[in-house]
């Protein structure tokens, strides 16, 4: 990935600078960063990006702690 472009969730306010972000680099190929720390980039296929955000949405990664 040479320049990508970062996205962050549109429920992440404008401003705001702890977020997930994401870039796509290809036609298999996500990237993944926290916007606190931009130089750690996680690369990952695009079926683990869709098995991530899956498993998001159905609450696999809730926390149990109240």
């Amino acid at each position: 990935m040479s320049d990508p472009k970062w996205l962050k969730s549109s429920y992440s306010e404008a401003s705001a600078n702890n977020c997930v972000e994401v870039a796509v680099g290809g036609q298999h190929l996500v990237a993944l960063r926290d916007s606190t720390r931009p130089f750690r980039v996680i690369p990952v296929s695009s079926s683990t990006f869709h098995a991530l955000v899956q498993g998001v949405k159905v609450g696999v990664f809730a926390s149990t702690q109240g």
